[in-house]
């Protein structure tokens, strides 16, 4: 990651440097330009969300959407369901779904967890102090932004 350093920042939508071309052809198997076709690996932490005792299942009704935006929602939706991200749930929990543009103006499917997290054990991780965060990048002259995809259903 040294020869990465090296370079100066180019202005946004500009060519990588070659360094950066190397490194994304050299992991290109970790940064896929689309979702797999199945769930990621079994690992050895799974995540799990922990509820106050006598905590009732929540749902909500969903929101209005326009049909331009119930019509992208289930596009989204059919997506997931084919590549087996996401699958019919019987589930007496239920969260609504916001449809929202995003700066590029591609809309971007929410779910508002709301009324879950209100009955949700915190757990209780310090946060990163952002100027110790911004220290670290201290002589760094690349920088980048990560735009995962689907990074809101990550966990």
């Amino acid at each position: 990651m040294q020869a990465v350093q090296r370079h100066r920042a180019t202005p946004r939508h500009s060519e990588p440097p070659q360094s950066i071309k190397e490194l994304l052809k050299e992991f290109q198997d970790i940064l896929p330009d689309d979702l797999p076709n199945e769930l990621p690996p079994y690992r050895t932490h799974q995540h799990e969300i922990v509820e106050e005792p006598r905590s009732k299942p929540t749902f909500r009704a969903p929101y209005w959407l326009s049909p331009t935006k119930l019509a992208d929602m289930k596009k989204q939706i059919e997506y997931l369901l084919a590549k087996g991200l996401i699958r019919p749930s019987t589930s007496p929990y239920g969260a609504r779904v916001l449809v929202t543009p995003k700066p590029d103006g591609i809309l971007r499917m929410c779910i508002d967890y709301q009324a879950l997290n209100k009955q949700t054990i915190k757990k209780k991780y310090p946060i990163l102090r952002i100027d110790d965060l911004l220290d670290q990048l201290r002589g760094a002259t690349v920088f980048s932004k990560l735009d995962l995809r689907y990074r809101y259903w990550q966990i």
